[in-house]
C-alpha cells in the first residue's frame, strides 16, 4: 500500500474536476448562513456527519470490493435532488478520466462503460483506490476530507475569507473526521456481506434544498 498514492489521490491539484464545485457552500453564502470562519466551521461540521459520511462510505465500500453497479443505484437512491445527483455523477466522470489515466485498472474500465455519463463520485473514488493499492480507510478519508475541504476552499474565494481561518477550521474539524471515517469503514465491512441497506442514509435536506435553489441561478461561480 502506497500512502504517496493517497497524497497524490487527495490532492487538491489532482484534475478531478473538484474546483469547479463548492459542496452547496455557494447556495449557503447566498442564503446568509455563512458569513464567517465560525459558519464555515458549522457548515463543514453538518457536511461531514451527512453527506461527508455517506460518500466516506461507499468510497470505502467500493475500496473492499463491494459491487459498483451495486453501489451506484443505492447512492442514487440517497440523492433526493436531481441537481446533485447530475453533480454527483459530473465529478464521477471527470474522476473517473483522471483515475484511469493514473492507475489503469480493468475494473474503472468496466464502470466506465456502465456509466457512459458518470458514476456517482464515491463510487469512482473507491475503485481509483482499490486500483491505486489503497484500502477502504484511505478511500473514506479521502472522501470524507474532500466533504469539507471543498466547501473551505470555495467558501475563501466567495467571502474572502482569511485563508489561515479556512485551514483552522478544518484543522479542528480533524478529530471528528477520523471518527466519521471509522463509522464509514465499520458500515462499508458490514455491507460486504449484509448489502447496500447497511450503507448509512444520513440526509441534509438544507443542502438539497440549496443544491435545486442554485442550479436555477443564472449567475453561478460554482456548478454545484
Amino acid at each position: 500500500m502506497s500512502r504517496a498514492a493517497l497524497l497524490v489521490l487527495a490532492d487538491g491539484r489532482f484534475p478531478a474536476g473538484g474546483h469547479a464545485h463548492s459542496g452547496g457552500a455557494e447556495a449557503a453564502v447566498r442564503a446568509g448562513r455563512i458569513d464567517s470562519a465560525a459558519d464555515l466551521a458549522d457548515f463543514c461540521r453538518g457536511r461531514l456527519h451527512t453527506a461527508g459520511l455517506v460518500a466516506a462510505a461507499f468510497a470505502a465500500a467500493a475500496a473492499l470490493g463491494a459491487d459498483p453497479v451495486e453501489l451506484d443505484a443505492a447512492a442514487d437512491a440517497r440523492t433526493p435532488s436531481p441537481a446533485l445527483r447530475a453533480a454527483a455523477r459530473k465529478l464521477g466522470r471527470q474522476l473517473m478520466r483522471a483515475a484511469r489515466a493514473t492507475w489503469p485498472s480493468d475494473e474503472l474500465d468496466a464502470l466506465a462503460r456502465a456509466f457512459p455519463k458518470g458514476a456517482h463520485q464515491p463510487v469512482v473514488l473507491g475503485l481509483a483506490a482499490r486500483a491505486a493499492g489503497l484500502g477502504g480507510e484511505d478511500a473514506a478519508h479521502c472522501a470524507a476530507y474532500e466533504s469539507v475541504s471543498g466547501p473551505a476552499s470555495a467558501t475563501v474565494r466567495l467571502l474572502s475569507l482569511d485563508p489561515f481561518d479556512a485551514t483552522g477550521v478544518l484543522a479542528r474539524l480533524a478529530p471528528e473526521l477520523d471518527l466519521v471515517v471509522d463509522r464509514a469503514v465499520a458500515a462499508a465491512r458490514l455491507a460486504l456481506t449484509e448489502g447496500t441497506d447497511a450503507l448509512p442514509a444520513a440526509s441534509a435536506p438544507l443542502l438539497e434544498i440549496g443544491a435545486e435553489a442554485h442550479a436555477a441561478r443564472p449567475m453561478r461561480l460554482f456548478a454545484s
